[in-house]
């Protein structure tokens, strides 16, 4: 292994192992000491903060903590004499290497599910717990339906049990909250509230339980979470009247209180739910995010009177809707983040035939390239920095443990950076020596649907399920595929994944101007070698001559060379190198004059017209 150069530092992401099975069988006996004590037979442990969040704080890992599981998604069930993990196929390889084998056993959350598990294994009578701020309404509705068919009951706690075990469990994180400047935010908080209100029509109000929608809502930002600047924090907002933010005042500076004051009441944390119960007794009607909102609060307001509307949170599609300063912010900040890509993507080709760089190596140092603009905030997320067999790892983390020296074949890199003006996520795929025939047959059948899907023209109201296909008919022709979706959507200075909207089989959402989405094909060799293409895209308006309806199309926002060493020529279409010869062309032109001399000249070179 080689030793890292010191110039390159990762400040925002950690290669250290987490998780493993070392104290999965002792903290699973403790759990079920204490649920006996408790006259539970069980208790369900999600991986789930109180905002359903992608990235939770360390004192809601209690999944991983339990099972030893560092997955981002999961679920498990503990009985007094069986246990289950719950992982979907991301994780099928990974969880059964990071639990105890004796303690639990793993199941694919889609062939069985912890319905068809509790049914089976619960019994009559069986009374399992359930920590109601962790589960939405939905999740629990599910529940409680297994378990009446197993003849038993689903018991909601007041504490959670896990807490009580866990003995140096973190507290609450308490990141400073500042403002997002209107200059960056492009709308006033206000502005923004009045469209919420004006959308709830037969409600009284929204309970805002989506801390991003929070943060997009207030023009507030913070700390709370990795890699996005989240202040987990809820919300009430009314159709008429000022909205109530409940947040803990030790975030708040006198300055960004006095700021939210000017146009919203600030209340703790603990006064949520007597305040969602007083609305319930007087016969509020109440609008709560199906994907994000805890069962605790309908239930709370129900309790008392009130009627809660689950449905999907309308500020999720306001927040996907980029105004005109937020998009000019994103396509700032991905020429500064294509520059940093580009000094990265010189400085590898120039160091990696030396075979003595390693994954990390090469992680540390895009970040290094990335910190050097002088305004990243964070990753959007940790680097996928996977080489050979890795690459075939769609979700690949590098550890300490799993570093790999880069060799022969090709090297996969998936990152992105916070930035105050914007979000970003890119990927290329770059060859390290000769490219293998089959090699550059299967990256040219993803370019190709790279290149389809930034070239689509379609009518407004089409949705992300039906552009899908489009990013695998080159690959179907040839009997391949891939197994997750084309495209997510992504935030500004917010979380890289982002809905509702998306490129994927089973998506409804219609596209709309100014949404951001990922368009990221790919190809995975299972042990051998994987490869994905990644450019973020805007949806536009495009004006089709003799068109009989409203017509959109993309735009792609993300630049950095793709390697030219794999593409197929003779697989492609004349439009499609044409397209490749004009993107390259506009990233040598966007991003020359932000590099140094030595990256211009690699640029140069990576961005030639295809021969």
């Amino acid at each position: 292994m080689s030793v890292r150069p010191a110039k390159f530092v990762a400040n925002y992401q950690s290669f250290a192992e987490v998780g493993g099975p070392a104290h999965g069988a002792a903290r699973v006996a403790a759990l079920r000491a204490e649920l006996a004590s408790r006259g539970l037979a069980g208790f369900v442990v999600p991986r789930a903060d109180e905002h359903q969040n992608e990235y939770v704080p360390p004192g809601a890992e209690r999944l991983m903590w339990l099972t030893g599981f560092s997955g981002s998604a999961g679920l498990a069930i503990v009985l007094a004499d069986k246990a289950a993990l719950f992982v979907d196929g991301r994780y099928t390889l990974q969880a059964p290497a990071q639990i105890d084998g004796s303690a639990f056993a793993v199941k694919h959350v889609v062939s069985e599910p912890p319905s068809a598990w509790i049914e089976a294994n619960l019994g009559a009578g069986g009374r399992l717990g359930y920590d109601p701020w962790l589960h939405t309404p939905e999740s629990v509705e599910r529940l409680a339906k297994a378990c009446r068919a197993a003849g038993g009951e689903l018991i909601a706690v007041e504490t959670n049990p896990i807490d009580a075990i866990w003995t140096d469990r973190p507290g609450p994180p308490l990141a400073p909250i500042h403002a997002h400047p209107e200059r960056l935010a492009g709308e006033r908080a206000s502005a923004k509230l009045k469209r919420v209100g004006e959308a709830l029509k037969g409600a009284d109000g929204l309970l805002v339980s989506d801390a991003h929608s929070v943060a997009w809502l207030f023009n507030i930002r913070g700390g709370d979470v990795a890699h996005t600047p989240l202040p987990l924090a809820f919300a009430y907002a009314p159709r008429e009247g000022r909205p109530t933010l409940f947040v803990d005042a030790g975030k708040l500076t006198q300055a960004v209180g006095a700021r939210l004051g000017r146009f919203a009441d600030i209340a703790p944390p603990e006064a949520l739910v007597p305040f969602v119960a007083a609305r319930g007794a007087a016969g509020a009607r109440i609008v709560f995010d199906a994907a994000t909102a805890p069962a605790r609060l309908t239930q709370a307001l129900e309790a008392a009177g009130g009627k809660a509307i689950v449905k999907a949170d309308p500020i999720a599609r306001m927040k996907a809707v980029k105004n005109a300063v937020e998009l000019a912010g994103t396509r700032a900040a991905h020429i500064r983040d294509g520059a940093a890509l580009s000094r990265f993507l010189a400085w590898f080709d120039s160091e990696a035939p030396g075979g003595k760089l390693t994954e990390i190596d090469a992680a540390a140092a895009l970040e290094t390239f990335r910190r050097e603009t002088g305004a990243l905030k964070d990753v959007s997320f940790p680097t996928i920095a996977a080489a050979g067999p890795h690459a075939a790892i769609a979700h690949y983390r590098v550890s300490e443990a799993s570093n790999l020296e880069i060799g022969r074949g090709v090297f996969l890199i998936d990152s992105g950076a916070q930035y105050e003006d914007g979000t970003t996520d890119v990927t290329r795929t770059i060859g390290v020596g000769r490219p293998t025939a089959e090699l550059r047959d299967r990256f040219t059948r993803v370019l190709k649907g790279h290149i389809a899907i930034a070239r689509a023209i379609f009518p407004r109201g089409t949705t992300g399920g039906q552009l899908d296909a489009l990013a695998r008919e080159a690959l179907w022709r040839g009997g391949l595929d891939f197994d997750h979706g084309t495209g997510h959507g992504v935030g500004v200075y917010l979380s890289v994944h982002e809905g509702p909207q998306r490129l994927s089989k089973t998506d409804s959402t219609a596209l709309e101007p100014g949404m951001i989405l990922s368009n990221e094909p790919g190809y995975y060799a299972a042990g051998r070698f994987g490869i994905r293409i990644e450019n973020l895209v805007v949806v536009r308006e495009v004006e089709v001559s003799g068109a009989d309806r409203p017509t959109l199309g993309f735009e792609t926002i993300a630049f950095a060379p793709i390697d030219r060493r794999l593409v197929e020529k003779k697989l492609m279409s004349r439009d499609e190198v044409a397209w490749l010869d004009a993107y390259h062309a506009e990233t040598r032109a966007k991003l020359s004059p932000l590099v140094d001399p030595a990256t211009r000249k690699w640029l140069r070179a990576a961005t030639r017209r295809i021969a």
